[in-house]
């Protein structure tokens, strides 16, 4: 009965096969306790040392500490008793003695002594139970939980009471053993007390990991040997547990432990009764949260979803346009080295290109120089020859009183004079074959033969240069050369990275890229000479032709759709410009008409030369006036002879007179074909100003008046531009012309006047001659003259000549 109600705990806490073990367990120990307390009775043992100032010190802080710590002993000893086996043996019996120990006695060296025998002999019998070095195992835990032969009757609350041994009086008094112990046993001593206090330890952590029963028994005289024991602490305040330790020794808690029980304490926080309607509303509360939180959950793996395809798609797009980067920067680094290479290579071959075509153009200025030249001299020569002022120290200056020079002078003149007449010769010869001998009047030819020395000495300079000229890629590949492989290099780019092509400006560099290549090509292109090949037409042209015209849409403001209008403004133009200044002969109708042609096809063809800003047009037609001002001054030269000399139509001077006004009439005809490209004002200035009022009208006034006269006021009138009297207003023409207009009028007087007194045949053609007249000033919208000369010599066919003009 006794045990059972020591034993009340909960159903929930234990299993009953738990419950059974214990029972058991504490009715073995039980049994020792009692055979231990009737071997240490009072009358054996000794009453306590006082002398221990550490024990009585803690027995004064407490007055129930020795009680309390009394109990804790005995529960130790329980505690080895039940360790120890049961099958001890004749040797457990005969060391009996050695337990006899009173509470508070110091043991001397001997039963210390005997003690390490005792515990060697029960190793070596077997009869020695080690220490469990898994704190966590426990007999509590043997059996199944789960048996069902467990009896029913124990539904009451049970409270089992755990009392820690402190191991502080057995360890003291080791320590004090081992102090003033001086001898070897004294220390095997202090061994065996190490060893039991860790086997005290072990004991304790089980008690601590798996709660056991200790039974305390209720006898008076244990608070008699445990009154200085040390102050115990309760076992749950040390680790949480709501159990307490029965505390015993003490008058007040004797009354109260009569039954051996301990009471139980209700927890504090005993939970409220469980109801349906709570577990529902838990589980309802409950699935709301986890409804919540997967909501939540699916939002947030929706988000995780739509970043995860985000990132793979931003990815993809990077890992794409990180290749098209790395293509792009490949296939610029490798442009990069490609037109530094090039560069490199121009910067070498340009000078020699400039070098050559320099030697080019000098070649073909000296043979222009040349002709000009032997055609000033013949005029001077022929002029010296039919001059009747001819003076002897003008036609040949610093000349020496011994004559050495003039003899050299006139050698000089009659070789030239030779060679004059024999090219004439050869001409006339020319024109008879062709038929053309009628129509031709002398100075309308052009007087450009060259000799055989000449042509052979310009043809040998000009095969040098272009065999030089041949040399100069020859060692270099054809990548760097080619214009062809340069354009598909750029071609390529273009149609790759367009955006990066355009950034680098390339449109704007091709041409001047371009610029050596072409001058290169053209090097004897002269568009003067009859065989010149039209530029047009070279392979220059038209390899470049279609560059950036692809099938895609054109780019606004797209500088390749003007590369060749570029080329051709640099490179054409500044080539025309040399051209024009050097070897361009104005009083050559042939060379006049081919450049006119050539400029009024790039006038016509590219608007960029059209451009009244375009520096290098300015430069052209700034060539073109200069090189006409200069014929003008140094090659027009008209003769003055009395008219006597000039009756003899066989004689020198009126051929050389004659030869003379026709060649200034071809000089205003060629001025006057560049109508349309110079300006009005530019052309009157030197076809009218600078060449008809300043030297024809000068032959026109020492010319026989008639028909001759009347013909070539004709030709002259032929070479005037239609459109210049197209928009005149009013009676009056050009004010340039106003000469030309009166001397024209004054050859109607003279007609009229040297047909008086003569036939009627001849007044007939005096009045035809004067009719002619009138037309040729209604031709110029000279009304006012034409009316005046009709009035003074009764025309009234006035208005039909007018409109008839």
């Amino acid at each position: 009965k006794e045990t059972e109600e020591v034993f009340k705990v909960k159903k929930s806490s234990y299993s009953k096969k738990i419950v059974k073990q214990l029972k058991k367990e504490y009715k073995e120990d039980l049994e020792k306790s009692k055979v231990r307390t009737e071997v240490n009775s009072p009358t054996d043992v000794e009453p306590p040392l006082e002398k221990t100032g550490q024990i009585k010190d803690i027995g004064q802080e407490d007055g129930t500490a020795n009680s309390e710590h009394g109990e804790e002993e005995m529960e130790v000893e329980s505690e080895k008793e039940e360790e120890k086996p049961k099958a001890g043996g004749a040797f457990s019996s005969a060391l009996s003695s050695l337990n006899v120990l009173r509470p508070g006695e110091i043991p001397d060296a001997a039963f210390i002594h005997a003690a390490r025998k005792k515990r060697q002999m029960a190793r070596e019998l077997g009869d020695f139970t080690p220490v469990d070095s898994e704190p966590g195992k426990s007999r509590l835990v043997r059996e199944d939980e789960n048996d069902a032969s467990d009896d029913e009757d124990d539904d009451e609350k049970r409270r089992i009471v755990f009392a820690v041994k402190e191991k502080s009086q057995r360890q003291k008094i080791a320590e004090e053993i081992g102090i003033e112990g001086s001898d070897d046993e004294a220390l095997v001593a202090g061994e065996q007390d190490e060893e039991l206090s860790r086997w005290e330890q072990e004991q304790i952590r089980k008690g601590i990991n798996i709660p056991q029963a200790c039974i305390y028994q209720p006898a008076e005289v244990n608070n008699l040997y445990y009154q200085n024991t040390y102050q115990t602490l309760s076992y749950g305040s040390s680790y949480g547990i709501p159990y307490t330790y029965a505390a015993y020794g003490s008058s007040e808690t004797k009354s109260q432990k009569t039954d051996n029980t301990v009471p139980f304490k209700t927890p504090s926080n005993e939970m409220t009764p469980v109801t349906i309607d709570l577990v529902k509303k838990q589980l309802k509360d409950r699935l709301d949260s986890m409804k919540e939180l997967h909501k939540a959950n699916r939002q947030q793996y929706e988000k995780h979803q739509q970043s995860r395809e985000d990132s793979t798609k931003a990815i993809e797009r990077l890992e794409g346009s990180s290749g098209g980067i790395g293509e792009q920067y490949k296939f610029l680094q490798e442009m990069r080295g490609y037109v530094q290479d090039l560069l490199e290579c121009f910067s070498e071959k340009v000078p020699l290109i400039n070098e050559l075509e320099s030697a080019m153009h000098q070649l073909y200025k000296q043979r222009a120089s040349r002709l000009v030249q032997r055609r000033q001299d013949d005029i001077k020569d022929e002029s010296s020859e039919f001059s009747s002022h001819s003076n002897k120290a003008l036609m040949a200056p610093n000349l020496e009183s011994f004559g050495r020079d003039r003899v050299i002078y006139q050698e000089q003149v009659k070789r030239r004079t030779a060679e004059r007449e024999a090219r004439r010769a050869r001409r006339r010869q020319a024109r008879e074959q062709t038929g053309k001998m009628a129509d031709h009047l002398e100075g309308l030819s052009s007087d450009d033969e060259e000799t055989s020395t000449d042509i052979t000495n310009f043809n040998m300079e000009r095969d040098r240069i272009l065999k030089e000229s041949s040399k100069v890629f020859e060692d270099v590949l054809e990548s760097f050369y080619s214009i062809d492989c340069i354009k598909s290099q750029f071609e390529a780019w273009r149609s790759k990275y367009f955006a990066s092509y355009k950034d680098a400006y390339i449109g704007l560099c091709l041409p001047k890229l371009f610029n050596p290549l072409i001058r290169l090509q053209l090097l004897i292109w002269t568009p003067l000479e009859g065989k010149c090949r039209d530029f047009e037409t070279m392979l220059w042209f038209e390899s470049l032709l279609f560059y950036g015209c692809e099938e895609q849409e054109q780019v606004k403001d797209d500088a390749d759709i003007s590369l060749l209008p570029t080329i051709v403004e640099r490179v054409v133009l500044p080539k025309l410009t040399v051209i024009s200044e050097n070897i361009w002969d104005p009083f050559s109708t042939t060379q006049t008409s081919r450049m006119v042609a050539i400029v009024q096809k790039l006038v016509d063809g590219y608007p960029s030369v059209v451009n009244a800003e375009n520096k290098n047009t300015q430069m052209l037609l700034k060539a073109l006036l200069l090189r006409m001002r200069r014929t003008l001054d140094d090659d027009v030269f008209m003769p003055l002879y009395p008219k006597n000399i000039l009756e003899n139509k066989n004689s020198g001077p009126y051929l050389f007179f004659q030869r003379q006004f026709w060649s200034s009439v071809k000089l205003l005809g060629n001025f006057l074909q560049w109508y349309g490209i110079l300006s009005n004002k530019t052309l009157q200035e030197l076809s009218i100003d600078g060449l008809l009022n300043r030297y024809i009208l000068m032959a026109f006034q020492n010319s026989e008046y008639g028909e001759e006269s009347i013909k070539k006021a004709q030709s002259v009138i032929a070479c005037f531009p239609k459109q210049w009297f197209a928009n005149l207003k009013g009676d009056k023409t050009i004010s340039q012309l106003e000469n030309f207009c009166r001397y024209l009028v004054h050859l109607a007087d003279t007609i009229y006047r040297n047909s008086i007194g003569c036939s009627d045949v001849e007044k007939r053609n005096a009045r035809e001659h004067i009719k002619q007249i009138i037309k040729l000033l209604a031709s110029i919208r000279a009304l006012d003259h034409a009316v005046t000369v009709a009035n003074d010599h009764n025309v009234k066919e006035l208005k039909i000549l007018i409109e008839g003009k």
